[in-house]
């Protein structure tokens, strides 16, 4: 059985995050600059055993798609012809910056640890994991 990877996608960066082999728990793994992403997605299919991909869907609170769909859309556009064999299933992401931080402060960073955007971003991405993975139970 293969990982599951969570992207939460963003503009500028992207949050990562993976399952154990045995897809019991959901890791933070690194924030990328987003235009490095595909590459670097490339390179970990390559290392890894990943049989499918979360993506971060981005919705307002009346379940609209929010604007963020602009551009992950070409994104995951860019993904499905790179990796036409991989499969994405979309996750809702609503209030994953806001659990981040609270885990964050949860787990007593200080207040200059938690204002890094980079580790907010993978542990959004660890939240969108850990919510899908409780969805397949």
């Amino acid at each position: 059985m293969g990982r599951i990877l969570a992207i939460d996608y963003g503009r500028k960066r992207t949050g990562l995050a993976v399952t154990d082999p045995l897809r019991i728990t959901a890791n933070p793994l690194l924030t990328i600059e987003s235009r490095d992403l595909i590459p670097w997605l490339q390179s970990y299919f390559g290392q890894e055993d990943v049989d499918e991909v979360v993506i971060g869907y981005p919705t307002q609170m009346n379940g609209k798609e929010s604007e963020s769909m602009n551009y992950i859309r070409p994104f995951i556009a860019t993904f499905r012809k790179t990796f036409p064999l991989k499969p994405i299933t979309m996750y809702d992401e609503r209030f994953t910056s806001v659990l981040a931080h609270r885990a964050m402060i949860a787990g007593g960073m200080k207040k200059k640890d938690r204002q890094d955007k980079a580790v907010v971003d993978k542990i959004a991405a660890s939240i969108i994991l850990e919510g899908y993975l409780e969805s397949l139970r």
